[in-house]
């Protein structure tokens, strides 16, 4: 089910596009609301998702797949344009932005990021043809184009009414799971299609197996390089690398299953998944979870261990692997925060140093995403989908308030209960 204008729209969201070439800048206005259906508890929602169950076990015939990135800029004329919509409403100056900017700079002002999704969405696409799934895949940024108000009005124009979304996200926190909720909410409102469309989306993946698969074999080929550099596995150290978020947003992450966990839900998810690897992959061998790309002031508690800090501290090792276990693709904080900053801070301390890939497009990955799908088309028991850690299968549905930012307040947000 091929569209002309989803052909179309691949056509406009093409490489090498950017502000300079006349491509909006702006991301779309935060929504003034939501629609419900009557008697409905979450908005913009299918009907079986309507009530708000933690897991829905009733089919659901989708029309489309919206599969939703963070974007990234695409030359030097969109590099502060993006980061302008990524710290909307935070009151950044442009000045204090240029300090991030030049991580993109040195890369031609071009994030690898969209290139990275073009690729996903053409893997999905055709993994949902073999396994005979007839859905277009319509793609769309939370922040640079192509934007997701441009992704809902092309397919609104498609006659598509029913759609499954795919964060580029695996973990539960407010950056990763609830912004997305509440940039859909936006793009509902921006492109007129409230009432119109309605958008549920996959459980958080972190623990689906063919999510976890890539990073176990990424492991187990680094100890292996680090055995033929001549270290063997009880000189390496295993770093888990994740975005690091504001502590108060970690304990407010996970639906509030986790309080008594530093680091709430996120936390708890990473190092369930971190175990699961480890005990496939490399069993007895030393590892932590680690943070990276902390951005806010020195005053606001972030997690910790920062991976550059980690790296100080180790002692009695002369190897590391690098796993960037929160990530689904080679973006931004990938190539400078772990290929370049840590991966220098490892050389200067001599340490050996492997920075392990990331899903990307690995089949297993994408035989996931498409599996993901296919438990809601089919109502799947919660019981027999895939799973392979303590914590899952997540919610379908999030939980009332779960993920929540009180720095910035309850914004609009779809696919979960309110607030």
């Amino acid at each position: 089910m091929s569209t002309e204008s989803e052909q179309q729209y691949d056509a406009s969201a093409g490489a090498g596009e950017s502000a300079a070439s006349g491509r909006r800048e702006i991301k779309p206005p935060k929504a003034s609301g939501v629609h419900f259906e009557q008697g409905a508890k979450v908005p913009s929602a299918s009907p079986a998702a309507q009530p708000g169950p933690e897991h829905v076990i009733e089919p659901v015939a989708y029309d489309a797949i919206l599969l939703s990135g963070f974007g990234g800029p695409e030359g030097q004329d969109d590099v502060l344009p993006f980061l302008r919509n990524v710290t909307r409403g935070r009151g950044i100056p442009d000045e204090r932005l240029e300090e991030v900017a030049h991580h993109y700079r040195r890369f031609g002002g071009v994030s690898p990021i969209n290139d990275q999704n073009r690729l996903l969405r053409q893997a999905l696409k055709s993994a949902l043809a073999e396994a005979g799934l007839d859905l277009p895949v319509y793609w769309g940024n939370r922040n640079w184009a192509p934007y997701l108000d441009e992704a809902l009005e092309s397919a609104a124009n498609d006659g598509i009414r029913r759609m499954i979304a795919i964060p580029t996200s695996a973990y539960s926190s407010y950056s990763s799971c609830r912004q997305y909720r509440e940039d859909w909410a936006d793009a509902l409102e921006a492109s007129g299609t409230q009432g119109i469309i309605q958008i549920d989306k996959v459980r958080q993946f972190f623990s689906h197996p063919g999510f976890i698969q890539p990073f176990i074999e990424g492991v187990r080929d680094g100890i292996a390089a680090a055995a033929q550099a001549g270290h063997d596995a009880s000189s390496v150290e295993v770093l888990f690398s994740t975005h690091s978020i504001p502590t108060q947003d970690a304990e407010l992450s996970g639906a509030g299953l986790f309080t008594d966990v530093d680091g709430g839900g996120y936390a708890a998810q990473h190092l369930a998944v971190a175990e699961e690897v480890m005990a496939a992959a490399a069993p007895g061998v030393s590892w932590q979870l680690v943070y990276q790309s902390r951005s806010g002031p020195p005053s606001q508690p972030w997690l910790e261990p920062d991976i550059n800090d980690a790296l100080e501290s180790l002692e009695q090792r002369s190897a590391v692997l690098i796993v960037p276990l929160g990530f689904v693709s080679d973006h931004m904080e990938v190539i400078w925060d772990l290929d370049t900053e840590a991966t220098e801070t490892a050389g200067r301390l001599g340490l050996w140093s492997l920075r392990t890939p990331t899903p990307g497009t690995h089949p297993a990955f994408v035989g996931a995403l498409v599996d993901l799908v296919r438990e809601r088309i089919s109502g799947r028991p919660v019981g027999q989908r895939a799973n392979a850690t303590t914590l899952g299968p997540w919610f379908d549905v999030c939980r009332p308030g779960c993920c929540a930012n009180k720095r910035l307040g309850f914004s609009p947000a779809i696919a979960g209960l309110q607030p």
